[in-house]
């Protein structure tokens, strides 16, 4: 396989007009960020690490350094990465002093451990050599207005690379107000997100609490065994009409073929590729190119 595709998401929600191009445009970059791994013959994990460092960084994004705040007015994070090679999963849940959560999550892949949370996780990254920072330095300034403050949810991409290995990775802040120690799904593999090279790949952003109580994730990868990516990506969703909620999802088959799926007011997507099939199911990939819209 000489051919790759990846794609990334900037969350479920409703963004204010204002910012609308800064939710394109921060898409964009995170893409052609992990584009430029995967053209190189790099790794689908590594790409998809790249891509949402860029998310991270990007303070118009629910992750890293845009994360909103809890209850306390202090930032907790979550992140995972999944590669469909071998079903590996890292992932850090409530971290305060990671800058880029993904890249914690993305050295935990090789350990024991799947999932560590808190000061646990912040030790892990220190013996990693990761650099960590101080909490306060992780609060935005435009966190505090009110329009960003609405326009929150989890950060996620997929990619598949030149060996046509698939992974999957989620950020997020969590919710706005929430209470300190919550988790939601973007950390837990089977909910927020998964990869499986002999399936495909999927990341969710929505309501965390909602899609964990449903699997979201995994009813995704079985419809995906079956059908069109956007009816599998459809599938998913249908299951939050059971307890509420709204939510959005992205995927890759094994093929490279994408497909995407929301029942929020806005998605902001970008992919990129060498070589892109046309996407199962209604979208086209013109559609694909910025903000969709509910």
């Amino acid at each position: 396989m000489s051919e790759w595709a990846l794609i990334v998401h900037g969350g479920a929600k409703t963004i204010d007009v204002a910012l609308h191009d800064r939710n394109r445009e921060g898409c964009r970059a995170a893409a052609a960020a992990g584009a430029i791994v995967l053209q190189f013959g790099g790794c689908a994990v590594a790409a998809v690490e790249a891509a949402i460092r860029v998310l991270e960084n990007d303070s118009i994004f629910n992750a890293g350094f845009g994360s909103v705040l809890n209850a306390d007015g202090a930032v907790e994070m979550d992140a995972a990465i999944m590669d469909g090679r071998d079903l590996s999963v890292g992932a850090v849940a409530g971290v305060r002093r990671i800058r880029n959560p993904i890249v914690a999550a993305r050295a935990l892949i090789p350990a024991r451990s799947v999932l560590l949370a808190g000061e646990g996780a912040e030790r892990f990254a220190e013996e990693q050599q990761i650099a960590l920072c101080d909490p306060a330095e992780m609060i935005a300034p435009d966190r505090m207005a009110s329009e960003y403050a609405k326009a929150h949810d989890t950060v996620g991409c997929v990619a598949i690379d030149m060996q046509g290995h698939i992974a999957a990775g989620t950020s997020t802040g969590g919710l706005p107000g929430k209470h300190p120690g919550r988790i939601g799904d973007s950390p837990l593999p089977g909910c927020g997100l998964y990869a499986d090279d002999g399936i495909g790949g999927v990341s969710l952003s929505g309501d965390g609490e909602m899609i964990i109580r449903t699997t979201i994730a995994a009813h995704v990868m079985h419809a995906l065994q079956a059908g069109p990516l956007c009816a599998a990506a459809e599938t998913g969703l249908a299951q939050l009409d059971r307890v509420g909620g709204e939510g959005g999802a992205i995927l890759i088959d094994r093929h490279g073929r994408f497909g995407v799926a929301h029942n929020s007011d806005h998605f902001a997507v970008a992919i990129h590729g060498s070589r892109l099939a046309e996407p199962h199911g209604a979208v086209h990939r013109q559609e694909l190119e910025g903000l969709l819209d509910g």
